[in-house]
């Protein structure tokens, strides 16, 4: 029987620790596992009353005891029957045992998933998607390797061991049971053995198809990029560099499997051979009956069988053990945005946003904001400005608390935000980015995703105020289209007004818009900035502008440069200073200027 490679080392705590983690989702379902041990323990009775009846069947049919033969046929029906037995406890026991099995996978996962989005921004731009993502999987699949070989194979192998060791020492002498333990032992200690050799072969095989598999994802999910720099022989080059050593490694392990296989086979071969000489002997000198061979030569075939498993099963579950430790530190990634315990949802009165004095940094010897302070009164509209990296953009991350402040506070209606759940704060504000990432599914999933359970007429509705609906209903599927990964399958304008659409569905009180236009051609965005407008009517709005031509009727406009606010007015005023807005304009100004003398 060839095995499948598995990484392993002998047992130790970190694996029992594992192993402790399971037990209460086991627990969950104990009626069903004690019916399954019950089922388990009846399947290895029939299995161990097979080669005794067995021995006596031959016993009855040797013509050199029995004068007169006579068919042993209560013998052959019980014999017939401990056979069905052994396979219907045991097909009973899987029928009991599998919804604890995979209700133990689905837990686990959900928790798993569900921990991940409980993580912070900070933990998913760190991590690549394609390497977490194949964490849980082979987590989940750990679970059921785990659980089905130890309680159904290993379990019920050593149990079998110890009953037919038994009945060989009392029935027979103690060179059988000498003989069958000390195989046993040789047999385990050269699989650790070897196994403990050929680890760092399957080690170095699973790390390097893991970096595939993140590189092959990734490389997917930027098929645009790709494409825009004609880089497909390049990426293609780079996938088969971490395949190539994949290649090494996993023929290395295979090799080093393939010698654990002889050597496992040797053993075996060795064990029985001595066993059957031993009986063998004995009939001949009429010590034992041919029964007696027969039977013992049944319990060394099941016994030795199940052994061939041992060293596969062994590996499997060593890898699995680890597969699930890993699985299981994601659910011990510290999550750095917490809801206070009791917290209180938001109440939303007039919808005024405060930041007071905040202060932000992700690394300390890089702080982003510095002592920003400002005010949104309910329903008026506020404009950030500045250069790439003047901390724009984390105003919105800190608001929507992806992350905490590292000093001061934001308010929403006299509201620390850290002190509210973060779903009632995030179901008051709505978003419309500059890149709108959509799920690769239907439009009407897409836009109905602002509020998950709205009706057919709310969504419809929702299109029309973003003015998609006409463009939805001159497509051949309408609402069933498919947008494609990330929303390739549309133009700028169409994600954007997909975005709106969304965003209305939501209706949030508090909106950000974060360089929603930037990405569009001037023509576009003007349909945009005015469809935008519509939307801000009545809601508290926080702008992050790169065109400042979309924000000259803001309330107040924020000049940010290294993470301070540098100046604060209005268009007309900001324009009167002179100052670094007043250049901003100019340049912006000369700039159309050129590209309409240019078309």
């Amino acid at each position: 029987m060839r095995h499948h490679a598995g990484k392993n080392s002998p047992p130790g705590p970190a694996d029992w620790r594992t192993l402790k983690k399971l037990g209460p989702y086991l627990w969950e379902h104990r009626w069903r596992f004690i019916f399954a041990v019950i089922f388990l323990i009846g399947a290895k009775i029939a299995t161990i009353g097979v080669p005794v009846l067995l021995k006596h069947i031959v016993d009855s049919l040797d013509s050199s005891k029995n004068a007169v033969l006579t068919l042993p046929a209560a013998l052959i029906v019980g014999y017939g029957l401990l056979r069905l037995a052994t396979t219907l406890f045991s097909d009973l026991r899987d029928m009991i045992f599998a919804k604890v099995t995979q209700g133990m996978i689905r837990k686990v996962s959900i928790e798993a998933f569900r921990h991940l989005h409980d993580l912070s921004l900070r933990f998913h731009l760190e991590r690549q998607t394609g390497g977490v993502t194949r964490d849980i999987e082979r987590g989940s699949q750990g679970i059921s390797v785990v659980i089905n070989y130890l309680l159904f194979r290993i379990a019920p192998t050593l149990i079998e061991i110890l009953l037919v060791g038994g009945i060989l020492l009392v029935q027979f002498d103690w060179v059988f049971a000498l003989i069958t333990v000390g195989v046993l032992a040789i047999y385990i200690a050269m699989t650790v053995a070897i196994t403990e050799w050929r680890t760092k072969y399957r080690r170095r095989m699973n790390e390097l198809d893991s970096v595939a598999t993140t590189r092959s994802v990734d490389s997917l999910i930027n098929y645009e990029t790709v494409k825009y720099f004609g880089n497909e022989k390049f990426e293609t080059e780079r996938y088969n560099a971490s395949m190539e050593q994949w290649q090494d490694a996993a023929v290395k392990s295979q090799n080093s499997l393939s010698l654990l296989n002889i050597t496992q086979a040797f053993i075996i071969a060795l064990g029985v051979t001595l066993v059957l000489w031993r009986a063998a002997d004995g009939v001949v000198s009429g010590q034992l009956s041919l029964g007696d061979l027969v039977m013992i030569n049944a319990f060394l075939i099941q016994i030795f069988l199940p052994l061939n498993f041992l060293g596969v099963m062994y590996r499997e579950i060593k890898q699995s053990l680890t597969d699930i430790e890993r699985m299981f530190k994601l659910l011990t990634q510290n999550i750095e945005v917490k809801d206070k315990e009791n917290a209180p949802s938001l109440k939303i009165t007039k919808g005024e946003v405060r930041f007071e004095e905040v202060n932000f940094s992700y690394d300390p010897e890089r702080p982003i904001l510095r002592d920003v302070s400002f005010e949104i009164p309910g329903g008026r509209n506020i404009a950030v400005v500045g250069a790439s990296g003047s901390g724009k953009s984390t105003l919105v991350r800190l608001l929507f608390r992806f992350y905490d402040v590292t000093g001061g506070r934001i308010t929403i209606d006299g509201q620390d935000i850290r002190d509210v759940t973060q779903e009632s704060l995030r179901a008051a504000i709505g978003i419309v980015p500059q890149d709108t990432v959509l799920f690769n599914d239907t439009l009407y999933y897409n836009i109905a995703y602002g509020k998950p359970g709205a009706s057919r007429e709310e969504v419809v509705e929702a299109a029309r105020a973003a003015h998609i609906l006409h463009f939805i209903e001159s497509l051949p599927k309408q609402w069933d289209t498919i947008v494609g990964e990330r929303g390739l399958k549309l133009s700028g304008g169409e994600k954007q007004r997909v975005a709106i659409a969304r965003t209305l569905l939501k209706n949030p009180v508090i909106l950000l818009l974060d360089e929603a236009t930037s990405a569009l051609d001037s023509k576009t965005e003007k349909i945009i900035q005015a469809e935008l407008r519509e939307v801000m009517k009545h809601r508290t709005t926080l702008t992050i502008a790169h065109r400042l031509s979309t924000i000259i009727d803001a309330d107040e406009i924020l000049v940010m440069e290294a993470g301070r606010i540098i100046e604060r007015g209005r268009h007309d005023v900001l324009l009167a200073m002179g100052g670094h807005y007043a250049h901003m304009w100019e340049m912006q100004q000369q700039q159309a200027v050129r590209e309409q003398e240019a078309a």
